[in-house]
Parts: structure tokens; sequence; C-alpha cells
């Protein structure tokens, strides 16, 4: 994209455009309003929408404490399906930092994601104008906001990947610099069995809250609460294609399909965690 500007380390997407949220504040008793419905629009493809029954975007984002003043970061973004929930969110009031993969990757994949990334954003300049791309690489390049500038960082089923690539304590290095004292990280991971050894390289792509939570607190952040709004007790974690074999990938082909579209996608842990004030 020829329109994507440098700043402070940063790669900025500036692409011109209107459209207003309204400012979601705090009530009379002291604690966070309900965030408004985040999840209509015509710009949600019906295949995404599709998903919310398994993702529960809204629930998880209120969990989280998302508002439309936040500056949050997604860490690792991919084609943008919760950045289609949360960049129009915040858009008026807020910033939505996109930790994206480094567009000098030596991996295609990743060099392709990255583009693909810029190009949809740039479809809808009057949603997506304030998205501000970063990058996180690690080891090098893990400046995914300005240092102690955001109020939440947010992972949606990425932690299985960092552990593949053993990244995964320079990722929450990254997390806990750029938020607040205070800040909240919120994660969703599918959810390995409890009291199982994890696998270090996480293959299956399932991982342990035991895990998680050793995880973030060995980088300085403190446990705060889970919420089960994206279990699913159908999910026996036992698959030949771990995670993958569930949709929407169904890895192991149309003889297992309707098995596992009865499962349903897999069960995942949601767990916030706080940056010590």
């Amino acid at each position: 994209m020829s329109n994507i500007k440098t700043v402070s380390k940063l790669s900025v997407v500036t692409l011109a455009a209107t459209v207003v949220l309204t400012a979601c504040g705090v009530n009379d008793s002291g604690s966070q309003a309900k965030l408004p419905d985040v999840t209509t629009g015509d710009h949600r493809p019906a295949d995404e929408v599709a998903r919310d029954r398994f993702r529960n975007p809204q629930a998880t984002l209120e969990f989280f404490g998302l508002q439309p003043s936040s500056k949050v970061v997604e860490l690792w973004p991919s084609g943008g399906w919760y950045t289609k929930v949360i960049a129009p969110a915040v858009r008026d009031s807020g910033v939505y930092y996109a930790a994206h993969f480094d567009p000098e990757s030596k991996i295609e994949m990743l060099r392709k994601s990255r583009s693909g990334y810029e190009t949809f954003l740039a479809s809808r300049p009057e949603l997506y104008d304030q998205v501000v791309i970063t990058v996180l690489q690690p080891p090098a390049k893990t400046d995914i906001a300005p240092a102690g500038s955001v109020d939440l960082v947010v992972s949606f089923r990425s932690v299985h990947n960092w552990m593949a690539f053993g990244m995964q304590d320079d990722v929450m290095a990254a997390v806990y610099k750029a938020l607040k004292p205070g800040g909240v990280f919120g994660v969703v991971e599918h959810r390995g069995i409890a009291g199982t050894e994890q696998d270090p390289k996480a293959a299956s792509g399932y991982v342990t809250e035991a895990y998680m939570i050793e995880l973030a607190e060995k980088a300085g952040l403190v446990f705060d609460s889970s919420s089960e709004v994206n279990a699913n007790s159908l999910d026996t974690k036992d698959h030949p294609s771990g995670v993958w074999s569930l949709p929407p990938r169904l890895k192991d082909g149309d003889d297992t399909k309707d098995k596992y579209l009865t499962i349903g996608e897999s069960d995942r842990f949601t767990l916030r965690f706080k940056k010590p004030e």
C-alpha cells in the first residue's frame, strides 16, 4: 500500500473516512458501562457471523473490559476476524493496534498474510482508516505499541503458534511492556486437559490453563479472572489432527466431518490478567 506511514517505529495505516460510534463511559456506581453491540454491521461476512456462537465476541470483549475509548492491541490478527469487531468499536475515541507479521519476513506465508491484511483494511476505509499496524515478530521486532500506553492487549488462539516458534516469552514481555499499569491482557486459547503435561511446542493446538497462567505470571502479569464463555464440553481433545480435526478446518476429511460438526469448535479457556499498578 502506498499510503502507509512510519511513526516512531509504528507503521500507521491511514486511509480517509468517517464513522462515528458513541463512546460508552463510566456509570454512577463507578463501574464500566456495558459495551455497545460490536457484532452487527454489513461489513461482517455471513460465514464469520455464523461463528459467533463459538467465538462469542460480544461477551468475550465485555469480559476483557473493552470500551469504545480503549487503547487496545490485538496480537496476530491474521485475516481480521476480530479486527472487524474491535476496530469499528474504538475508531472514534480509542485506538486499535494490529500487531501483525513482519512485511519483510523471510517466510513467504507471513508476508502474504500481512499484505492481505493491508488490502482488507483498505477495502473499508470508513471503518479501518484509524487502524495502526505494528509488527510482532520476535525476537527482533516486538514494539506492538508505545511502552506503557495501552489499556488492553488481546490474543485469540495464538498461544500455540508462539510456542511452536519458541517465542512465547518474548511475546509476553512485549505485552507487559505495552500495557499501562493496571492494564489487562485477555487471552482465548484451545484448552488442554487439566493436569496433563504441556507439550512445549503445543503440536495439538491445545494449551493448559496452568501453563498459560505460569507463562503470564513469569512475565510479571497477575492472574485476575477466568470465564467459561468459550467453553465446549463436547470437545474430548483427543482428535487425530488436534484442534484442526474440528471445524472450521475439519482436517480429517469427509468421513469424520459430521462427527466433528456435531462437536463444534474447540473448548477454549478465556483468561484475564493485569499488569500491577
